[in-house]
């Protein structure tokens, strides 16, 4: 009883933190607490039939009333309850907030035109990671600020400032920079802005998690201590990687160490990075609970014939070092503590209960620190740890007629899937289609590089030679592993787009999953749960792309990129650069459930507008390409992306200025083969995408009449006043906020309506008329809280 009392009023604490994005959310909590009090209480008496004798020695059966020991008692339920309550308070206290000096009051407004540079003296506290963009990334504890003018030096005095900053540098000047060290930094400050484009990744809160308010675009690094006599623990991990890296090479040795250290520890090729992702083998590259299991593993198999103190002080040893090691990460604190809770056990001669033993151990953590409810690799962690505790027992069960090893093979993959994939399609809107095969083939290679990667590293910190010796050994196996993770990535369909599901969904597939894991009924008849599950995600996603008309202006900088959901048919207008392919294209296409794109076209509004469809046919087959040639264009790039769509079997079609493409209800012309102008009539309506064209170009083309009066316009800031008081659209979007105040103050008086994506996010439109703006939308949406 009170295991089930400690797992409830652990349970009740994390609901409260977790109801946090929900209006009243801890009232919710306290609700269900009573609500469990009243239903349980009855449960709690059990009639029962107890022999009694009588005065004459006769026997005589009375029923007496027993309390169910396997019952938690009421209270307990509203103990839970009330400690869901205030955990949503506590977590609101906890919220980082810039201080009173926090650099990021410092930041200009971001209004002038002229870049402010600024000096800001601080002191490392992570190692350099290299970023998408090549850059050198750190954090910085800013201590101080000075003001450059004109490159020259500082204009005013110091400030001190606290805080802390994400900097990125370039690589040469983050070359050799180590935590503890005391460096000036020159570059521009900025405020990180929450996401434009729905699907996109949250920066600004990426930061607040992490307590910072500004980033710094640094130009210049300079070291102001040249001590080279600080010791830390990032100098133990460089050393096991460059043992391992030495002889095994990249991306072979990176692997390796990531398995050993994690990869937030290790600088892994995001290309490499990214195939793990894609192919749902994300997990392998996390230290977590399987190290820390080898890790006890190996430490105690190896002291079994001494006495258990010896073993609990030598595994508690070896469990600080890799924590240490690895870094405080969430998912690897939670290993720890369930490995300490287990040597507790041992010492006391007591067997931990492993549920207990999760329960409480994310409880201590979410003490410390709440926010870390909201870390993904967190609730992964937390949500795959308690699948194998509760659900690969059972398949193991069902799997008795195939040999143990492999019915273990498949029982702790399929158990992990299940608990953590409704995470995964509210969070990404994506489930990786081979993932469960692909565990199932790895496990072997993934248990021998971690093996074997564990004693190279611990032999590389004292023989670094022979360390490289061992790690080498592993070239084979590791090199396996990438291949695997690269063939079932490059698969048609590796992953299938289901679309971002809703909180509620996440609950209802929960509570299935807890009814078929405590209930027995459910528990004959898994198959109910796993078929409302299903109908639950499928029928939604199903009846919205077969009914919705939609399209949406993404914010994508001076190319119109649209996307144009048509009723189960899908259209992309353009694809902007590289970094819009792929942080803004794809994540948007994933999150809307899109697999395929039925037809697409390039405009050459920008002369390196097509490199974002190199990304986007990476992720997703286009089956009808139309390419508008331009003699601008940049013709070898049209190459390789009409190779690309011809590999997918898909059609390329070049198209030149008057001829029409598109649907029944949307209809595209290029107007001018040297002019980027294209003309849509959507649902009878006329839409206008107007590219960089000058002043000049845009008198003539008015003045000769080829332009139509369009109901909506797309164009550039700089051409905004004079399009609009030509053509008199009744909705006008422009690219950016480059507009001058005077500008935007006269066009307000008029009857057009301005929408800038630069400012208001993307802009999305359905057949009922209205225009919804991104980010006013998300704010309104989020009020609340």
């Amino acid at each position: 009883m009170i295991q089930a009392s400690g797992v409830i009023i652990c349970l009740g604490y994390i609901l409260g933190l977790l109801f946090t994005t929900v209006p009243w959310g801890g009232a919710w909590v306290l609700l269900l607490g009573i609500v469990g009090a009243i239903l349980f209480r009855k449960r709690r008496l059990n009639p029962q039939k107890v022999p009694q004798k009588t005065a004459n020695n006769q026997l005589k059966t009375k029923v007496t009333p027993q309390f169910l020991s396997s019952t938690p008692h009421p209270r307990v339920w509203l103990i839970a309850g009330v400690l869901g309550l205030l955990a949503t308070f506590y977590f609101q206290l906890r919220v980082p907030q810039p201080g009173t000096n926090d650099i990021s009051k410092l930041v200009p407004s971001g209004n002038s035109n002229q870049e402010q540079l600024f000096i800001v003296r601080g002191e490392i506290t992570s190692t350099s990671r290299l970023t998408r963009s090549q850059r050198g990334q750190f954090w910085l504890e800013a201590t101080q600020l000075d003001e450059v003018k004109n490159d020259q030096g500082p204009a005013s005095a110091s400030k001190g400032v606290t805080g802390k900053l994400y900097v990125t540098v370039p690589i040469l000047q983050a070359t050799g920079l180590h935590p503890g060290q005391q460096v000036a930094v020159t570059g521009i400050l900025y405020k990180p802005k929450p996401p434009s484009n729905p699907g996109a990744f949250d920066f600004q809160k990426f930061l607040q998690q992490e307590g910072t308010f500004a980033g710094l675009v640094g130009r210049l690094v300079n070291i102001l201590d040249e001590e080279q006599n600080q010791w830390g623990w990032w100098q133990v991990r460089e050393k096991i990687v460059r043992s391992q890296v030495r002889w095994l090479g990249v991306p072979e040795g990176p692997i390796v160490s990531a398995m050993v250290l994690g990869s937030k520890a290790v600088d892994l090729p995001y290309d490499t990075r990214d195939a793990f992702v894609k192919a749902g083998l994300a997990h392998a590259l996390a230290a977590s609970g399987f190290q820390t299991s080898l890790i006890l593993s190996v430490v105690l198999s190896s002291t079994k014939r001494f006495n258990r103190v010896l073993q609990v002080t030598l595994g508690s040893l070896a469990l600080i070092i890799f924590l240490c090691l690895t870094g405080f990460q969430p998912a690897v604190l939670r290993a720890v503590v369930m490995g300490f809770a287990a040597l507790i056990g041992l010492g006391l001669k007591r067997k931990v209960k492993q549920l207990g033993s999760l329960m409480v151990a994310a409880t201590l953590l979410l003490l410390f620190n709440p926010l870390w409810i909201w870390d993904l690799g967190f609730q992964l962690s937390f949500l795959a740890t308690l699948g194998l505790i509760v659900t690969v027992p059972p398949l193991t069960q069902r799997l008795a007629w195939l040999p143990p090893a492999i019915a273990s093979l498949i029982a702790v993959p399929l158990a992990a899937t299940i608990w953590t994939l409704p995470v995964q399609l509210f969070t990404f809107g994506v489930a990786p289609t081979y993932s469960l095969l692909l565990n199932i083939i790895t496990t072997p290679f993934i248990s021998v590089i971690s093996i074997g990667g564990i004693i190279s590293a611990l032999v590389g910190l004292i023989v670094p030679d022979v360390g490289s010796y061992l790690a080498a050994i592993l070239h084979y196996p590791s090199h396996w592993l990438i291949a695997l993770v690269e063939f079932f990535s490059k698969l048609p369909g590796n992953s299938f787009a289901i679309g971002k599901i809703a909180v509620w969904q996440v609950l209802v597939i929960y509570g299935l999953i807890a009814l078929v894991w405590i209930v027995r009924w459910w528990q004959k008849r898994w198959w109910i749960a796993l078929l409302t599950a299903m109908g639950l995600v499928l029928i939604p996603v199903w009846y919205s792309a077969n009914t919705l008309f939609r399209i949406t202006v993404l914010a994508a900088g001076e190319e119109p990129v649209m996307v144009i959901q048509d009723r189960g048919k899908v259209a992309l207008i353009n694809s902007g650069d590289e970094g819009t392919g792929r942080f803004t294209l794809v994540p948007f296409l994933q999150q809307q459930g899109v697999n395929q794109i039925d037809w697409a076209i390039a405009s050459n509004f920008q002369l390196n507008g097509n490199n974002g469809w190199l990304e986007v046919l990476q992720s997703l087959p286009i089956k009808v390409f139309y390419d508008y040639f331009s003699p601008s264009g940049n013709t070898l790039t049209s190459q390789v992306i009409q190779k690309e769509v011809q590999n997918q079997k898909g059609f390329y079609q070049p198209v030149s200025a008057g001829q029409t493409v598109g649907t029944d209800s949307i209809v595209v012309q290029y107007i001018n083969n040297d002019l980027p102008i294209l003309q849509m009539q959507i649902q009878g309506q006329i839409w206008l995408l107007v590219g960089n064209l000058k002043p000049v170009e845009i008198r003539r083309l008015v003045k000769a009449g080829g332009l139509p009066r369009p109901q909506v316009l797309w164009c550039p800031g700089e051409s905004l006043k004079e399009l609009v008081i030509a053509l008199q659209p009744q909705v006008a979007i422009a690219s950016n906020t480059n507009i001058e105040q005077k500008a935007l103050s006269e066009l307000s008086k008029g009857q057009t309506k301005l929408y800038i994506t630069g400012k208001d996010g993307a802009i999305q439109w359905t057949l009922n008329g209205d225009f919804e703006t991104f980010i006013q939308g998300t704010e309104n949406k989020t009020s609340v809280l």
